[in-house]
């Protein structure tokens, strides 16, 4: 790090992953999608965990991840997010720290507990996620940090986020504050269902307030209305300076604002 600078800070759910190992006969017998994040309520969260047979508890979210990851590359950040003063926010405070992130937002001491979120994983590997968003969705522009903003190259948000209006306003605020400094702002779309409930809000922000984009196919095609991978390239021309899509099998393309610039194969096992 140079100039006194972070590398990333990053503003998301501030979640307790609770990870368990679980097949498709479990999904459908609890009328889960498979591969698909749904939000949950308290109620249903607990009664869903009651079902699952072993678990492993840790700090999550997909932005809290995110930085985590880039923690262990040796990328310095720092982390946004809302917690409540009760065991899970004590264990994702101890976590996302000890991951060398940066996390100093005040826990909430009122309100819903902290969020977790039930990732159940099934023997191809794929994710099925149960969200109870808790206190991560109680986040404002009040627990954005102006000088962790001013101070990062990046600001990555997590749409995952976008669905409470104050949480909206927390995004605007930051990405706000990073081009006010000549920073950039990143933006993961996070679920294809996410980019259905907020298309057009989406299509704003990310024309407006996003220098980097990061999405797989399903939602940058839901993204654009597309009718395919192709019609949905065309219409990302010009939204942004950087955008990282993946495809699953077909690997990973990368685009600016005039088009594709580089593709990546999948790893083969």
């Amino acid at each position: 790090m140079s100039n006194g600078l972070d590398d990333v800070v990053g503003i998301g759910n501030a979640i307790v992953d609770v990870l368990s190992t679980t097949d498709d006969e479990f999904l459908a017998h609890n009328g889960l999608v498979k591969g698909t994040m749904t939000l949950i309520d308290a109620d249903q969260a607990q009664a869903l965990y009651t079902k699952l047979k072993s678990t492993v508890e840790c700090s999550g979210g997909s932005a809290a991840n995110t930085m985590a990851g880039l923690a262990s590359l040796g990328g310095s950040g720092r982390y946004l997010g809302k917690v409540r003063d009760d065991e899970l926010g004590r264990v994702f405070r101890e976590d996302i720290r000890s991951a060398g992130v940066e996390f100093d937002t005040e826990p909430a001491t009122g309100g819903p507990g902290t969020g977790r979120c039930l990732v159940l994983v099934t023997p191809d590997g794929q994710r099925t996620m149960q969200t109870f968003l808790g206190a991560s969705a109680t986040l404002t522009p009040d627990d954005v940090d102006p000088e962790a903003v001013r101070g990062a190259r990046y600001t990555y948000l997590e749409g995952y986020l976008w669905d409470p209006p104050p949480a909206k306003q927390a995004f605007l605020r930051a990405a706000e504050l990073a081009h006010q400094s000549g920073r950039k702002v990143a933006l993961s779309l996070s679920d294809p269902f996410g980019v259905e409930r907020h298309r057009a809000e989406f299509r704003d922000l990310v024309e407006r307030h996003v220098d980097v984009l990061f999405g797989n196919e399903s939602e940058i095609v839901a993204l654009y209305e597309s009718a395919d991978f192709d019609e949905a390239v065309r219409a990302l021309k010009g939204q942004c300076e950087l955008i990282t899509v993946t495809r699953g099998e077909r690997g990973a393309v990368v685009l600016n604002g005039e088009g594709i610039v580089a593709t990546v194969e999948a790893e083969r096992p």
